[in-house]
Parts: C-alpha cells; sequence; structure tokens
C-alpha cells in the first residue's frame, strides 16, 4: 500500500514551494502552450506534489490522454475535462491527501486545474483541466458518491484555446472499460515539459 504524506511540516520540507501567493507554471504540450497559476498557499498539498513532479521532470514525456464532454460523458451529473498524467506510472508514486474545495475554498470552475482519484486520498500524478463551470465536482457534488469532490489546486491564465482545442481531438483510443470509451484520445497530447516561470 503506497505511502500517504499527511503533515504539512514534511510538505513544506520536502517541496521547495514559494511563499508567494501562488507559483506559474508553464505546461508545453504538442498542441500549444498552457499558463497555470498554482495556488501555494491554498492548497499546498496539492501544489506541493505537483511542483515536485514538476521540478523533478517526472512530467516530461506525460500525457493529455483523456477528453470527457457532454456528449461522451458516461457520469452523472455530466462535465467537460481534459485529463493527463504518466497514465501506467501512476503506481510509483506516492500517494497524497485530499484537499477538499470546502477547505481551499478552489471552485471547479472554467479553466481550474484539479486532481484526479479514485477513492479519497488516491490521488498521485493524474491531473484534469476543467472546461466550463463544473460545480458537481466540488465538495457536496453528486459527481462522486462520496461526495467529497476533487482537489482543485490553480487555474489556468493562458492557453485556454489549448485546453479546448484537446477536447475536440478525435477520441476513438482503445478503452480499458466501458465508462471511458469514446473518451480515450486517438492519439495522445505529449506534455513536453512543466516548467516555474520565474517572476
Amino acid at each position: 500500500m503506497k505511502r500517504v504524506v499527511i503533515t504539512f511540516l514534511a510538505l513544506f520540507l520536502t517541496f521547495p514551494i514559494s511563499v508567494a501567493a501562488q507559483v506559474t507554471v508553464l505546461m508545453s504540450t504538442s498542441e500549444g502552450d498552457i499558463e497555470i497559476d498554482l495556488y501555494v498557499n491554498t492548497a499546498p498539498i496539492s501544489t506541493g506534489n505537483f511542483l515536485m513532479l514538476a521540478d523533478n521532470g517526472d512530467l516530461d514525456g506525460a500525457s493529455f490522454y483523456r477528453v470527457v464532454s457532454y456528449e461522451n460523458d458516461k457520469g452523472s451529473p455530466l462535465i467537460e475535462v481534459i485529463q493527463g498524467g504518466l497514465g501506467d506510472r501512476a503506481s510509483e508514486f506516492n500517494t497524497i491527501a485530499h484537499e477538499s474545495t470546502e477547505q481551499t475554498g478552489i471552485l471547479h470552475t472554467d479553466g481550474v486545474i484539479s486532481m484526479a482519484r479514485g477513492a479519497v486520498g488516491t490521488a498521485s500524478t493524474e491531473f484534469f483541466i476543467i472546461v466550463g463551470d463544473q460545480p458537481s465536482l466540488d465538495y457536496g457534488g453528486d459527481r462522486n458518491a462520496d461526495q467529497q469532490g476533487f482537489a482543485a489546486f490553480g487555474k489556468v491564465i493562458n492557453g485556454m484555446d489549448v485546453v479546448r482545442n484537446i477536447q475536440s481531438l478525435p477520441a476513438d483510443g482503445p478503452s480499458e472499460s466501458d465508462y471511458t470509451e469514446d473518451q480515450i484520445l486517438t492519439e495522445a497530447v505529449r506534455i513536453y515539459s512543466v516548467r516555474r516561470i520565474v517572476q
């Protein structure tokens, strides 16, 4: 069973995050660049984990591989997102504690980046970017039966045109379940790098 990072002290000692309200990163992809503000003070666990992956180069060569729209979503309520991360390599990394939107106040509005998960406390390397406002993903929302929502931790400030373009790409790739059928990109969008922007 993977170790869950549970203390703020360990996070601040381990992750080189800024004391500023946010850190901006540039995500370079095969479809264009996406600039994202990460809210390090408001969601320190999720941003610390994401920045550790970025700073260590673990996200170099990651990809966006799943796109969800009102037309192909099989969950309820319907949502629109693009999902990315390390995919099969996720099991190599530690999971992190869950930061709900009730704790952080960061709601799932257009352009917000959030941690993908199964059960609470299983988020690790997979993330998604919101297209449009998706309140069902917030704490108390009905998208997950546990109603704990997902851990939002930042927002796209430039490049939503790239996000929407990725969402519109053909998605008839092989799926491991009926639930994600017609959601797996035919050709994954490569993430070349994720780097902090010096401000």
